[in-house]
């Protein structure tokens, strides 16, 4: 009944699109113009950074067709247009070289909201900054708007613990100007650690990725910063019911050298508010710090970025970016029944940096070279008192240095046909150790390893909008310290069926030499406890993925229907025995997964009115060497079925969005509890949790607090789970690996009825 009603209801203010409307402008800037013209002619523009100067338009209201807009517009600046299927709009300036800058063109605009556009090489670009209102959230959260396309399900209801097409959360790579991130979320992930303000463009690739992008098996979520060099200062502070943040761009040397800054912080040591408390409730839930009570406990965090932009002439631009993420936890409870004192200390800290050049050598001929290095820290202690005597204290750290260097060489060949090479190099150093201290020290388990890697790529694409688009390429590693090569071949085509009708075929192979560990054997605390490490050719071998797809996409007037086909396959994924309640076994164990799915997604956008509903299928099975008795089965976080559907409005600077979701629960495996606790005889999760729904709602408002239009403000608030819905989303055992301990079930449950506001002042 939700869905019949979010998708008809626009139907009762609007039957079809009017091919004239009146229109004007009154001095008004050219980003205002394109954004006007978007949602009254229901296109939308491409362009790049350079075009977006402090050029305004002026025009007599008057009823013009779109053919005529453009026309106007264009004898007052020196634009040109290209209008590509009677909506896609690519802005051209007659000042830049030829081929400086090239902008692929858009399969589908407004994806899902304005500012998601899906590209003709199956990504998907994200513009925070420009990006429409979406249900539930107040600010333009990075991995949170990723969730909400096709394929992305998140069953622990995390920012950062999201799936793609069936993988695990360690299968996706997170770029930050070219930086490996490793920490992914504020909050234990509930909160995106990217502050979307401060970045640019988001790219998310799920199929058929350039061979200049490796390492996960899985997808790809590349961030960037703007590349401009602004022409004067531009600024804006907020605040939420979570955080408060600031960010500049500011010139320092006119069109050759600008910096921009951002900075985002908690205030939980000042303000703890109603929105925070949720949160914290969820994270944690089932733990010894839900019934803690005490002032001086900390739980927050901190972020900030820093970008120079140098550009000495047309022909050379240089960039250096800094990125920096840290987390803290200090909690303390008393265990009033054995009188011990409980002390939960945890510091996450992942700080990036990179160099960048482009280089123009001609117009046919670029080159593109950065270095980077990423350092991530985790530090936790779980330490026990008695009397304020330590009597115990288990210490976990994990420790990354990744750093590498990169350069690649676009050319273009002819009008329909272009290269790509480029060579990469990349040191990863990853160490991880358990340790107990009680009387004695002991160590649980440890490793301290290195890989080198160098990989050589490339592509050849051949674009012709009269026969078809075709990217093939391959990238072959070598992997120093375990003397192995993988070779990994990449291809992608598109091709225009009919008018409306497109085709996309896809197929990839890659491979991952870094994943995580699900560590909870001792930790109460149990909340960041997936550790990285490397793989070393034995009990921890390269996984291998590979992926084929078969997509639709029809569009006409309005409407949008993307149908796209997977199967999966991946080789040499470990377990540890632990996690699936076998304490005689502690070794990890080395297995397979195969994943086959299908993305639906339909959209309906005309003016002001935007609606769309999408559907997952997604089956997937794991086998393991020595568990289930050898037999496949069901993977621990497989969404079988996941549908989400949303209605937004806008109308001038107003814009309200309602959004439901539902999706079948996790697996689990059940227990038969008998007079001597639980009995598991009936295999891994043969089970699955209860079905999944929640309603969100979301609504901002901009307006002007200066006359001169210098100072611009919004408000706004949302609300995650309307009818506070109480999901039961993870089912787990916890004691399982020792046969001392009596198994305790432990069940968790969904986010509850958490509203958000947020305040932003822009100038």
């Amino acid at each position: 009944m939700i869905i019949y009603f979010l998708l008809t209801l626009h139907s009762l203010a609007f039957s079809q699109e009017e091919a004239k409307f009146y229109i004007g402008f009154n001095n008004e800037t050219l980003n205002n113009v394109f954004k006007i013209v978007e949602d009254t002619y229901s296109v939308r523009f491409s362009y790049p950074d350079a075009v977006m100067s402090s050029k305004t338009i002026t025009l007599v209201e008057k009823e013009r067709s779109l053919k005529d807009l453009l026309s106007d517009i264009e004898l007052q600046t020196e634009l040109t247009f290209e209008v590509i299927d009677n909506r896609y709009i690519i802005v051209k300036t007659n000042k830049e070289a030829p081929d400086l800058q090239t902008l692929e063109r858009v399969v589908v605009t407004s994806y899902l909201t304005k500012g998601i556009t899906k590209q003709k090489d199956a990504s998907f670009k994200i513009d925070p900054t420009d990006l429409g209102i979406l249900p539930g959230l107040t600010e333009p959260d990075v991995l949170e708007s990723i969730q909400l396309l096709p394929g992305v399900v998140s069953p622990n209801e995390t920012a950062s613990g999201f799936l793609v097409r069936g993988g695990k959360i360690d299968q996706n790579r997170l770029l930050w100007d070219g930086i490996n991130m490793y920490h992914k979320g504020h909050l234990f992930g509930m909160i995106s650690p990217f502050n979307p303000n401060a970045t640019k463009a988001v790219t998310f690739i799920n199929k058929g990725s350039n061979p200049r992008y490796g390492e996960r098996a899985s997808s790809v979520i590349e961030m960037a910063t703007t590349t401009r060099i602004q022409d004067k200062l531009q600024a804006q502070v907020g605040f939420n019911g979570i955080n408060a943040d600031a960010y500049i761009a500011t010139p320092i040397i006119s069109d050759k050298l600008g910096m921009q800054a951002s900075v985002r912080s908690s205030y939980t040591n000042i303000y703890q508010s109603y929105t925070f408390n949720q949160l914290a409730e969820k994270v944690f839930e089932s733990t010894k710090i839900q019934d803690g009570d005490n002032p001086d406990n900390d739980f927050s965090f901190l972020d900030y970025n820093l970008k120079l932009n140098f550009k000495p002439n047309t022909n050379n631009a240089f960039y250096a970016s800094l990125i920096s993420i840290s987390n803290t936890l200090d909690y303390t409870v008393n265990d009033a029944e054995t009188n011990e004192d409980l002390n939960d200390l945890m510091e996450i800290k992942n700080t990036g940096y990179s160099l960048a050049w482009d280089k123009v050598w001609s117009s046919k001929l670029r080159q593109y070279t950065t270095a980077f290095a990423s350092n991530y820290e985790l530090d936790y202690n779980f330490i026990t008192s008695e009397n304020a005597i330590e009597t115990s204290n288990f210490e976990k750290r994990n420790l990354i240095f990744d750093s590498g260097i990169s350069t690649e060489l676009h050319a273009t060949l002819n009008d329909h046909s272009s290269i790509n090479v480029g060579y990469q190099y990349v040191r990863k150093n990853v160490s991880y150790i358990f340790k107990n201290t009680a009387s004695l020290a002991f160590i649980l388990d440890q490793d301290d390893s290195e890989i080198k890697t160098h990989s050589l790529y490339g592509s050849y694409h051949y674009k012709n909008p009269k026969l078809f688009d075709l990217s093939i390429g391959a990238r072959a590693s070598y992997f120093e310290e375990l003397d192995a090569v993988r070779f990994e071949p990449r291809v992608l085509l598109y091709k225009q069926l009919f008018k409306n009708l497109k085709l996309q075929v896809s197929g990839e192979i890659k491979n991952q030499i870094i994943s995580e560990i699900d560590e909870t054997i001792i930790s109460d605390l149990s909340l960041e406890n997936r550790l990285w490490r490397l793989a070393n050719g034995n009990e921890f071998p390269i996984i291998n993925s590979k992926q084929v797809s078969l997509g639709f996409i029809y569009s006409n007037k309005g409407w949008t229907v993307d149908i796209d086909n997977y199967y999966k396959h991946l080789d040499n994924i470990t377990a540890l025995s632990f996690g699936f309640l076998n304490p005689q076994n502690s070794q990890y164990n080395i297995g397979e997964q195969n994943i086959y799915g299908v993305d639906v997604f339909l959209k309906k956008r005309f003016q002001g009115f935007n609606t769309w509903l999408s559907y997952s299928y997604n089956h997937s099975e794991s086998s393991y060497e020595s568990l289930n008795n050898d037999k496949a089965f069901t993977s621990r976080s497989n969404v079988l079925h996941a549908v989400s559907t949303a209605l937004s409005y806008k109308i001038s600077d107003f814009q309200i969005a309602l959004g439901w979701r539902w999706q079948t629960g996790k697996p689990f495996t059940q227990a038969i509890e008998t007079t001597e606790g639980y009995q598991f005889n009936d295999g891994i999760n043969n089970k699955r949790l209860p079905d999944y729904h929640r309603l969100d709602l979301s609504s901002t408002y901009t307006f002007n607090i200066s006359k001169s239009e210098k100072v611009k403000g919004k408000i706004g608030f949302s609300i995650r789970n309307v009818y506070a819905k109480e999901n039961l989303i993870s089912r787990e055992y916890f004691g399982n690996n020792d046969f001392e301990n009596e198994i305790e079930l432990i069940d968790k449950f969904s986010i509850g009825f958490t509203p958000n506001v947020v305040f932003r002042v822009y100038f």
